[in-house]
């Protein structure tokens, strides 16, 4: 069973990259024939996805700080 789209509009926000990184998703999007879009919100799913099965094994953790 497939999702209606419009059921989970998708939200538009701005990015700020650093030159270097945005460079290299550039260049991964391209090579897997993907918009830069495409590739982060792949990526970005993939994290989530990633850390939910890591939840569900480990327990609850401490939420991880990023750099602002």
């Amino acid at each position: 069973m497939s999702q209606d789209p419009a059921d989970n509009p998708k939200k538009a926000f701005p990015l700020r990259l650093d030159a270097r990184l945005y460079a290299e998703l550039r260049r991964w999007a391209d090579a897997e024939l993907r918009s830069m879009n495409g590739q982060i919100e792949f990526l970005l799913r993939r994290a989530v996805a990633e850390r939910l099965r890591s939840q569900s094994t480990a327990g609850p953790a401490e939420p991880e700080r990023g750099r602002d």
